[in-house]
């Protein structure tokens, strides 16, 4: 199997080399525009490491949530707890499930509990044009969460007249239902979103009863569009051994309720352009320890978060200057973690200068914050760019990046773990060293990233008699990942490769022994081959391997065939073909081979 982490990278170079052979009008990323809050820059010009899941991709991979799709990216390692995407962690390169920032549409949408609740809010599919996923150190870009990267989930705000509805089915009791509305007047458009998911459960104590409810509206589109995205999300899941082994008589069960609401728009005044935005975010999370008898050990925890930015850009002869301001406000009320409250306020700066006729792209920028409960902070980087050719791009960007303790860290307690008011914030400092290759047919990227980490925050202890505690803990992280996109044409046969190849390596700097351990992904590679037999029939096949610090590895294969119509499109979703045997999470053991049936129709 080793073989494989040197072969990925040679097969990437040798199909990027030979798809100049095969120029198709394919480029789907040619239009895409980078959604910063202050600077927005082509998808080509952008000297990040950026993949971009268009709906399309999506569509080709059959899956029925967020959590599911970004499985297939290299150096994205999402953690799920069952089927559909339940309770799902996110990790980039290495990181913590806490230092990764998800955005819906720019809106930060973070926790102060926990990280764990960060998904809960992930928008269903039917909603979603596309995701941005920005790897490496974002915090002068988005502030203190983006650690190691953030997800910027964007809906779609311009669907046409249409209705359309879904229904699925299968192993483990599965059922989906969903029904998706937009409607466009003359000066507003609307999307609204209802569904509903459940299922039995695929072992003890996993069943789950999911509903989701979304508005997307923009208002006086003819002259300073407001735009306005509502949410609501409830979970209700059996959690059995979701946050370590208990007892046999355990039967844990949890509610989340997660909502946002917010209002932005964009306009113009000379050479200046301005976003402000405002939102609010909600997150309810009761956990029963016995779901039979809720008495004998409950938690409940509610969290707001009220937020005001005001962000934008100014262009002039020497470039492009980005400023904002953000004002955010964290409340929690909670029987076991107390009642609390932390103000962060954060200024954002940052120019990209054009020399040599755009050749070279400098971007140097800062963020400032202050915090009402811990040290202030600045986090500067600088983002380099030299644009090769049209199709060839080499970058590099290095940055400090910050994180404060969340209030599970601090303050949580049960009969095992105990948590730790004197912890120090994460703060590290992180380089990366990429190369692009874009053309019509192929995409490809490889980026080599560094990250030295202080205090870090892991769950430790020293003896068996000792209870679990989070410890700051010194780590470095190093490692590279690859990941090619390739369009070509077997005679009238569509097809589409995707590959992608992560190696990271982890140095920890203490000889306690961990709870869950930071366990990342050592060896990924993540492989899907899309192929179009017919009009409107067509196939994907998914391959992940994954070896991971601990040494444990798996293979897993799903296999994706749709057959499309103008109003119809049925699908056959098989995950986990060889029922591999596997954990994502250290404690759950994921869903053998399941199947899932379904039908959408389109209404117009």
């Amino acid at each position: 199997m080793k073989k494989i982490f040197y072969l990925v990278p040679l097969l990437m170079c040798a199909l990027t080399m030979n798809a100049q052979e095969n120029e198709l009008k394919t480029d789907s990323l040619k239009e895409v525009v980078i959604t910063s809050s202050r600077i927005d820059l082509p998808f080509k010009e952008n000297s990040r490491t950026i993949q971009i899941v268009t709906a399309e991709d999506i569509k080709k991979l059959g899956v029925t949530n967020v959590a599911d799709a970004l499985q297939q990216l290299a150096g994205v390692d999402v953690r799920r707890q069952g089927v559909n995407g339940m309770q799902a962690d996110l990790y980039i390169r290495g990181g913590g499930f806490d230092q990764t920032l998800l955005l819906i549409d720019g809106i930060k949408v973070d926790d102060p509990q926990t990280g764990h609740h960060t998904m809960n809010l992930a928008l269903p599919i039917e909603v979603i044009k596309r995701i941005e996923v920005i790897k490496g150190p974002a915090a002068r870009v988005f502030g203190q969460n983006a650690f190691t990267g953030a997800i910027n989930i964007v809906t779609n705000d311009n669907l046409e007249n249409s209705i359309i509805a879904k229904i699925q089915g299968g192993s483990f009791g599965q059922f989906i239902a969903e029904v998706t509305g937009a409607v466009n007047l003359d000066d507003s458009n609307h999307v609204i979103h209802f569904s509903k998911q459940s299922s039995d459960g695929y072992r003890k104590n996993t069943d789950f009863d999911n509903t989701n409810y979304v508005l997307r509206s923009k208002f006086n589109k003819l002259k300073l569009p407001i735009n306005l995205i509502s949410a609501f999300s409830e979970r209700k899941f059996g959690a059995q051994n979701f946050y370590g082994v208990t007892s046999a008589a355990a039967l844990p069960y949890e509610v989340t309720q997660a909502s946002l609401i917010g209002f932005s728009t964009e306009f113009k005044s000379g050479n200046f352009t301005f976003k402000p935005r405002a939102y609010w975010r909600r997150n309810q999370d009761e956990y029963i320890f016995i779901r039979t008898n809720p008495s004998v050990y409950r938690n409940l925890h509610i969290t707001n978060k009220i937020a005001t930015e005001l962000n934008g850009s100014y262009e002039s002869k020497i470039g492009i200057t980005g400023f904002g301001l953000e004002f955010s406000k964290y409340m929690i009320q909670s029987n076991n973690l107390g009642d609390d409250e932390r103000e962060i306020a954060t200024l954002f700066l940052e120019h990209r200068f054009g020399l040599f006729n755009n050749v070279l792209d400098i971007t140097p920028g800062v963020a400032v914050s202050y915090f009402s409960d811990f040290e202030n902070k600045a986090f500067p980087g600088i983002d380099l760019g030299v644009k090769v050719s049209d199709r060839v791009r080499v970058y590099t960007n290095v940055g400090y990046t910050y994180r404060v303790p969340t209030y599970t860290d601090l303050n949580y307690s049960d009969p095992s773990t105990l948590g730790n008011p004197n912890l120090e914030a994460e703060r590290a400092f992180a380089q990366e060293l990429g190369f692009k290759y874009h053309a019509n047919t192929v995409d490809f990227n490889v980026a080599f990233f560094n990250r030295n980490t202080e205090n870090f925050i892991d769950y430790r202890r020293a003896t068996p008699a000792d209870l679990w505690r989070p410890v700051n803990i010194d780590v470095e992280t190093k490692g590279f990942e690859s990941s090619l996109k390739y369009n070509f044409s077997l005679g009238k046969i569509k097809n589409q490769i995707n590959l992608g190849y992560t190696y990271i390596d982890d140095n920890i700097n203490t000889d306690l022994t961990s709870k869950n351990g930071i366990n990342s992904m050592r060896h990924q590679v993540v492989f899907n081959y899309d192929i179009q037999l017919f009009k409107g029939f067509s196939q994907n096949i998914s391959y992940r391997y994954v070896e991971r610090t601990s040494r444990v590895s798996y293979n897993v294969y799903d296999l994706n065939t749709t057959f499309r119509t103008k109003s119809i499109e049925l699908t056959i979703l098989i995950q986990n073909i060889f029922n591999t045997e596997y954990f994502e999470n250290t404690f759950v053991p994921m869903p053998k081979g399941n199947v899932l049936f379904g039908m959408k129709y389109l209404f117009k």
